[in-house]
């Protein structure tokens, strides 16, 4: 099925504007996607109309409010196919999430020598919870490397595993590279040894068809804001019986069934993790959000996104003293590069001048820089609303700033 691109591109107002003096070129999805009006229209009308607290009122606002959070919840088990609503927790994003696990079931079942495994092209957020952990309950963070081409050397993974192996917390796609990597082999093999197994899904949920019961891992974190909906809204998918073992991550309201001075009895899951007034009007307006998703389909929004990934490499591997960063086999649609002899942030800044978006630096992935020698790159990710025509636009501007340097 081919996609009526410009149909979509109509429902996402941003896109229609200029950005110095040029049509905006939005080549950031991998940061954050546009979001449609339906999404922006269901966050005005929860405050519009149904604005009030929820599960705890008796009034009909309430119920709403309450009824329509909860169709959310719904919404998400069936996006990634989880087993009950309940095994969903909202929190503030991906970086929530993880801190949460880390600091709720990590704190609760890692003890001295315990080994946490990670992979070295991991986000700040996938790397720093698990080292704060680590120094408190004196485990050892173990580094999964990565080759030339930024994908996992699984044979080296494989040795790292022991009977040492707690966790293994793994991001699904790579944000800095577009490297989606063997997760299901990941996973079944840390399984092996007795492991919980965290996937970071912050990219590969807005691309990827998720089906956490065929995965089999333990933990998902993804954020809505990266699925066409809202910022400062994440998923937290876990295993019943994993949560059920897990103490409860923040204290106050919601988070309780009794309390007294002498003791507190906490709730059934997800509220034990839900402690206080959630971000209702966000978290609503995601389910608008996955219907935008499924009314297009999910493997045409990739087909659509695969297109423009091949487009874009064989446009610009033309270009004199475009370099690459990144070539993995197996992509989402991610492009990070260098211009030869040019800093990626006067790039980014060159681009921005003709109205094209893309971003610039580390991108929470520093280590995974310096494994490559670089300060940085200029990454440019692409979403369903894109088009062959904007790749041109960036073709062309790509060109003449390579030629500054690359004559």
């Amino acid at each position: 099925m081919s996609l009526n691109v410009d149909k979509i591109r109509d429902q996402f107002p941003v896109l229609h504007q200029e950005v110095n003096g040029r049509p905006l070129v939005y080549f950031d999805n991998a940061a954050t996607t546009q979001k449609p009006q339906s999404v922006i229209d269901a966050i005005s009308g929860y405050y519009k109309l149904d604005n009030s607290n929820i599960h705890r009122g008796a009034h009909t606002l309430a119920d709403r409010a309450t009824r329509y959070f909860e169709d959310t919840r719904a919404a998400v088990k069936e996006f990634i196919n989880a087993r009950e609503d309940s095994e969903i927790i909202f929190t503030k994003g991906t970086t929530e999430s993880i801190n949460l696990v880390a600091s709720t079931y990590g704190r609760k079942f890692l003890t001295k020598g315990d080994e946490v495994l990670i992979s070295a092209m991991e986000h700040h957020s996938n790397i720093v919870p698990w080292q704060m952990l680590c120094e408190e309950k004196e485990a050892v963070l173990k580094i999964i490397p990565v080759n030339d081409q930024g994908e996992i050397i699984y044979d080296e993974f494989e040795k790292l595993l022991s009977e040492k192996t707690k966790i293994l917390s793994v991001i699904h796609v790579s944000n800095a590279l577009g490297t989606i990597n063997p997760v299901r082999e990941m996973i079944q093999a840390a399984k092996k040894w007795g492991a919980k197994v965290f996937l970071d899904g912050a990219q590969s949920t807005s691309h990827l068809t998720i089906d956490v019961q065929e995965l089999d891992c333990d933990f998902l974190a993804f954020s809505a804001h990266k699925l066409y909906g809202p910022t400062g809204l994440g998923i937290l998918y876990g295993k019943r019986e994993v949560l059920e073992s897990m103490p409860p991550y923040q204290g106050g309201g919601e988070m309780i069934k009794e309390v007294s001075f002498e003791k507190t009895t906490y709730n059934d899951i997800p509220f034990k993790f839900e402690a206080g007034t959630p971000n209702i009007a966000d978290v609503i307006a995601f389910k608008t959000a996955l219907d935008f998703i499924r009314e297009i389909g999910k493997s045409n929004i990739k087909n659509h996104e695969d297109e423009l990934l091949r487009y874009a490499s064989s446009s610009w591997s033309e270009i004199k003293g475009f370099i690459p960063v990144g070539i993995a086999k197996d992509k989402i649609s991610v492009i990070s590069f260098n211009i030869r002899e040019m800093h990626p942030f006067d790039v980014g800044v060159m681009l921005d001048a003709t109205g094209i978006a893309v971003r610039t630096g580390h991108h929470c992935t520093q280590p995974l820089m310096q494994r490559f020698g670089l300060e940085g790159t200029v990454r440019a990710s692409f979403s369903v609303y894109n088009t062959k025509s904007e790749i041109d636009q960036m073709t062309e501007a790509v060109s003449k700033i390579a030629k500054i340097k690359n004559k």
